[in-house]
């Protein structure tokens, strides 16, 4: 499985680059602040919503810790999508949030 820190996540949001966050925690999770961009896609409705996914761009996965984006990224690796976890989480998170 494909890591990143958030450090190097923030890193790649401060230059600019297009990139896919994808944040799998609950609904009332990523009402308390999410990444600015970040699409919400619960664990628990991924599968019915991975069709959502193009399998030709890259994906980082982020969570509250590190775990269920975790799970996130090994399943959609499985599926043949391109994805990457933030490891740590919002927990780690130092950038702005929406």
């Amino acid at each position: 499985m494909k890591t990143m820190t958030t450090q190097e996540v923030q890193e790649l949001l401060e230059s600019n680059q297009s990139i896919n966050l994808i944040d799998v925690r609950e609904t009332d999770e990523v009402a308390a602040g999410k990444i600015s961009g970040a699409i919400n896609i619960p664990l628990g409705t991924l599968e019915s919503r991975m069709s959502e996914l193009d399998k030709s761009q890259e994906y980082i996965m982020v969570c509250r810790s590190g775990g269920r984006s975790g799970q996130a990224t090994s399943f959609l690796e499985n599926q043949g999508y391109n994805v990457t976890n933030m490891d740590g989480g919002m927990l780690n998170w130092n950038g702005e949030t929406n």
